[in-house]
């Protein structure tokens, strides 16, 4: 047990900042969407599909101001996000009239607290040590459990420690892990697979994660250059027709040179914001190439796709995303303090007594 003392309190002064960072802004992000400012952002959401592929075919048409990627307008923010390239963006209304632009992530708080969070501003190097960081954090929970069932006759709740001493403060981390653990195991657990799909075998079943793979790759590139001119319009009203129950949630131009444009939509019963069911049409014609619908897939994947759903509180409205605030808020608050203690309150190790100079020797050290 003082192996694992020791393992829990060296990993989280280590690596306790960086996860008090992800609860951080983890519990921030969880209302994005409320507290980003724009014009026109609290409008409700278009559903007239003819309106969308209208607005579409007015963004698109001109190569030269065309964005790589339009996220349309949904539920609980009424504006379009357009990303261009080189980390430029803007804001439009849903008839396509821009209300806001930005040349850099920096200018807008949601996007770099948004990279942050997901990348630690370091693509997917980034994303692996979070991954990491996430795995750790599984292990303290376990761990700490584990420690805190010695000292469970002396258990208190308290929002905060009673003091900043350092028995206070560790008695404190213990307690209140303790009561918090089934919610960051939930934010832990689902981040963790979310970066490493492997570990998705550990929900699913030893087959998952080939099965997801293969259930959300996207059809073979094709040898096929972006047409100046394409009729956008009729791939949104092809979509529809294909889906009509589906909400339009995104468009995106060829990644890499595929010469495959995506549209993807969100049917009903998907909790996934931007859904899963997904159209491929031609780069060079606008023709359609395949389709996936969310509602077919398997079990496994469909399981897969309801992880970021609640890691992110996107379902259960404000009832959900106030607890996911609440684990978030936790996991800054255990974070720091692990650290506190760790690095600037450790225990003095006691001094070794020496005799006096005029101390009368015992018996036994006189011999």
């Amino acid at each position: 047990m003082k192996l694992l003392d020791s393992l829990h309190r060296w990993t989280g002064g280590l690596i306790g900042l960086l996860l008090a960072i992800l609860g951080l802004t983890g519990a921030v992000l969880v209302h994005k969407n409320a507290w980003t400012l724009a014009p026109h952002s609290n409008d409700p959401r278009v559903e007239d599909v003819r309106q969308l592929a209208a607005t579409t075919q007015r963004l698109m048409a001109d190569p030269a101001t065309r964005p790589q990627t339009i996220t349309y307008a949904s539920d609980d923010f009424g504006l379009l996000r357009l990303a261009f390239q080189n980390g430029k963006g803007a804001y439009a209304d849903q008839s396509g009239t821009l209300v806001t632009q930005w040349n850099s992530q920096w200018e807008r708080p949601e996007i770099w607290l948004f990279d942050l969070h997901h990348h630690l501003f370091s693509g997917d190097a980034g994303e692996t040590v979070i991954g990491i960081a996430a795995l750790c954090g599984l292990f303290f929970v376990v761990t700490g459990f584990l420690l805190w069932w010695r000292t469970r006759k002396t258990f208190e709740w308290r929002l905060l420690p009673a003091r900043m001493s350092r028995p206070a403060v560790v008695r404190h981390h213990r307690d209140l892990g303790v009561v918090i653990a089934p919610l960051l195991l939930l934010s832990l657990v689902t981040g963790a697979v979310l970066v490493f799909r492997p570990m998705a075998a550990l929900l699913f079943g030893p087959g998952a994660p080939a099965q997801i793979d293969r259930a959300l790759a996207a059809p073979p590139p094709r040898d096929a250059r972006l047409a100046e001119r394409l009729d956008w319009e009729q791939m949104i009203l092809t979509a529809h027709a294909r889906f009509p129950d589906a909400e339009l949630r995104s468009l995106s131009l060829p990644r890499k040179d595929n010469g495959i444009i995506t549209v993807r939509m969100r049917r009903p019963q998907e909790w996934l914001p931007n859904g899963r069911t997904t159209l491929w049409f031609a780069a060079d014609s606008g023709v359609l190439l395949a389709a996936r619908d969310a509602d077919r897939l398997p079990m496994a994947v469909k399981g897969y796709n309801l992880l970021y759903p609640l890691h992110a509180a996107k379902v259960g409205g404000l009832p959900f995303k106030l607890i996911m605030t609440i684990s978030g808020l936790a996991m800054a608050l255990l974070g720091t303090l692990a650290v506190w203690t760790f690095w600037f309150k450790r225990p003095r190790r006691a001094a070794r007594q020496s005799p006096t100079p005029n101390a009368v020797p015992s018996r036994r050290q006189a011999r």
